[in-house]
């Protein structure tokens, strides 16, 4: 009885390490996809620190916010302003960028793979293609 409780138990670690990976993969991939689509290159959603740099420049703050964003308690404020900041980027709504901030394994996918496109400097679309 208890080989059989063990092996169910293994099995279900490995199921969720499967599924692990691969959520994490698919998100991974959303990021890297709204970092090119702002004309950043993709490779840069997966180097830490890095990523968040890229992303303050995205949404359009200073690259030095990247202290803010490692500072505990004060990031969870920053993160927020970002991913607001991030969605008006891509022209969507202060709502939106709270679902960017709460939920991101929902909305960056949206993001990323949905229609958004990026807005240049002066609110026109980047270029595509």
């Amino acid at each position: 009885m208890l080989r059989i409780l063990a092996t169910s138990s293994t099995t279900a670690t490995w199921i969720s390490y499967v599924v692990f990976v691969i959520v994490a993969v698919f998100e991974l991939a959303a990021w890297w996809k709204i970092f090119t689509k702002a004309g950043h290159a993709g490779w840069g959603a997966i180097i830490p620190l890095w990523n968040l740099y890229v992303l303050c420049k995205i949404a359009k703050r200073p690259g030095w916010w990247l202290i803010l964003l490692v500072i505990p308690l004060l990031n969870i404020l920053f993160f927020l302003i970002i991913s607001i900041d991030l969605a008006r980027q891509f022209s969507k709504g202060t709502g939106f960028g709270v679902g960017l901030w709460l939920l991101s394994l929902v909305f960056a996918p949206i993001l990323g793979f949905g229609s958004a496109v990026y807005l240049e400097e002066h609110g026109r679309h980047a270029r595509t293609g």
